[in-house]
């Protein structure tokens, strides 16, 4: 079968979610390669893991040779891997540096590349939502690799264990590509909460919390939740710009989005329309996100959210 390449997404050696998700749409397409870029300690679990969720190939990268810099150095490997393998497409999700490493090997590789895809069928044939989210479009790569780009909880993850292979592979980083390094960095301040762009259920707050969202939290931690917000939110101090769901914020496709005093401007929606079940608490009965939603309540949030949260809590208890 086609080797499928898929970029594994991790922190430290712990694989996260979406590369699980990415090997359960590379066993569509034909067999799951997973490409591991770390450190020898990491390797072991990291690629039992990934055996265990259907990989069966895992190729191990000492970050020696990516480390320290941007993003060109991870472009390079894959542009070495994808030709050695003669990858049928190369999978990688689809965050801020996915698509721009992306964007690199389909230079590189003279490939057409898709970026935020919502589903990828044999063909590769994928689904999109473009132009703010107002058109669904399906497309194909007519040229070389295909290179796609897929967001966070577009498939569910799957444990079916593949073979497992391990080949370590070492490449060959130009001086071109090491031209941005980094030198500094900080890590993000741990909020307990799951990553917005990859959690399965996101609480978002508008203008109509009138800047309280201790509602808005606290239904989204009953809940197991990321907390998001709109413009409006974030624009008047709120909260910080990392919560913002919308075309100049961040994308999500969550199996439940809840939209609380967020009247539904088209920014917004081209964030999250992708959803798969929308709910939205307003108290005008005309705002537009009750356009598209699959249950909208007439009502006061700072009423409606604290009975919701009261009753989940209770029913969990």
């Amino acid at each position: 079968m086609t080797e499928i390449l898929v970029l594994v997404d991790h922190v430290d050696g712990a694989v996260r979610k979406p590369a699980y998700e990415l090997l359960a749409i590379a066993k569509r397409l034909g067999s799951p390669s997973a490409v591991f870029i770390g450190t020898a300690d990491q390797v072991g679990a990291a690629a039992e893991s990934l055996t265990k969720f259907g990989a069966d190939k895992v190729y191990v990268v000492d970050d020696a040779a990516v480390k320290g810099y941007l993003v060109a150095p991870k472009a390079e490997v894959l542009a070495q891997l994808a030709q050695k393998a003669g990858a049928g497409a190369v999978l990688i999700t689809s965050s801020a540096e996915g698509k721009e490493v992306a964007g690199r090997l389909a230079i590189k590789l003279q490939s057409g590349v898709i970026t935020d895809a919502v589903d990828v069928q044999a063909g590769p044939v994928t689904t999109q939502s473009v132009f703010a989210g107002n058109y669904t479009v399906q497309a194909k790569v007519t040229k070389g690799t295909p290179i796609i780009t897929v967001k966070p909880n577009a498939a569910a993850p799957e444990e079916t264990a593949g073979a497992g292979a391990r080949e370590d592979f070492v490449p060959t980083i130009s001086d071109s590509a090491r031209k941005a390094r980094i030198v500094a960095s900080q890590p993000r301040v741990a909020s307990g909460r799951p990553e917005l762009t990859e959690a399965a259920i996101v609480v978002s707050g508008g203008r109509g919390t009138g800047g309280n969202f201790e509602p808005v939290e606290q239904f989204a931690d009953s809940l197991g939740a990321a907390v998001g917000a709109s413009r409006a939110a974030v624009d008047s101090g709120w909260v910080p710009h990392a919560y913002q769901v919308g075309q100049t914020g961040k994308t999500v496709s969550p199996q439940l989005y809840v939209a609380a005093g967020i009247s539904g401007a088209i920014q917004h929606r081209a964030g999250m329309q992708t959803s798969k079940t929308i709910v939205a608490v307003n108290k005008d009965e005309e705002a537009p996100l009750f356009e598209l939603v699959d249950l909208g309540i007439v009502g006061d949030l700072h009423a409606v959210l604290p009975a919701a949260t009261e009753a989940i809590v209770a029913r969990k208890g």
